[in-house]
């Protein structure tokens, strides 16, 4: 199975909940930094008007890419559980 990889500025949503942010399951955000060697990330999340109201450390496990073009055929989707 081909390894999500997370690059900046990646459009990305969570996958889980983050109460204590006031972030919710599906939030969509920007990856903006990549921390720990690219082990971790820096994701601002922003309303209509592109005013940042969190910006939250996330690990791979937390978010996933979203994709707007149709997925080469050897990128496989990787199945991420909460």
């Amino acid at each position: 199975m081909a390894k999500n990889i997370i690059k900046l500025l990646d459009v990305v949503a969570l996958t889980v909940d983050l109460s204590e942010y006031n972030l919710w399951r599906g939030q969509v955000g920007t990856v903006v930094e990549l921390l720990a060697d690219g082990t971790a990330f820096e994701v601002e999340f922003s309303d209509r008007n592109g005013r940042t109201y969190e910006s939250v450390g996330l690990y791979p496990e937390q978010i996933m890419v979203l994709y707007f073009e149709p997925a080469s055929p050897e990128i496989k989707p990787e199945m991420v559980t909460a």
